[in-house]
């Protein structure tokens, strides 16, 4: 199996709760999706520390929801090619990929936070409080998208 068929979507059970993270320089955000795969729901941010306590926060996380797969923003270049933010997010999922046995997929996450940001300004959020929910709203949009996909 490629690396790219073992980090695609059809890696991922049909069926069971799904983790999406969106990996930030300074958070992650985490959301969850019901046991159907139909909807995805916020869940926490994690600020982060060192590798070794945001992955184990993530498998906590895991642990609690009884996740059967992960789906990771994948922050491509608007022309679709890999920079620096790609690359530390393909080496985040390599490393916690030795901590935890689950599938994993990449989801092209380009315009995730913006999208979210846009909603957020549209229903008059304050950046206070957007500050607080942006980057588990677009782990929510990015495993939407993958699910969404999936169907």
């Amino acid at each position: 199996m490629s690396q790219e068929d073992q980090f695609s979507l059809d890696a991922l059970p049909t069926t069971g709760r799904l983790i999406g993270l969106d990996l930030g320089t300074k958070t992650i955000g985490v959301a969850i999706s019901d046991g159907l795969q139909m909807t995805a729901t916020p869940n926490e941010t994690i600020k982060r520390k060192k590798f070794g306590l945001d992955a184990e926060r993530i498998l906590e996380l895991i642990a609690i929801n009884a996740c059967v797969g992960v789906v990771v923003g994948l922050p491509l270049n608007m022309d679709g090619s890999e920079g620096p933010r790609a690359q530390s997010t393909r080496a985040f999922v390599r490393n916690f990929s030795q901590k935890c046995d689950l599938p994993m997929a990449f989801w092209d996450e380009r315009l995730s936070t913006t999208a979210v940001t846009r909603t957020m300004v549209e229903a008059d959020i304050s950046r206070a409080k957007q500050a607080k929910v942006v980057d588990k709203l677009a782990a929510s949009f990015i495993l939407q998208g993958a699910l969404d996909r999936r169907r």
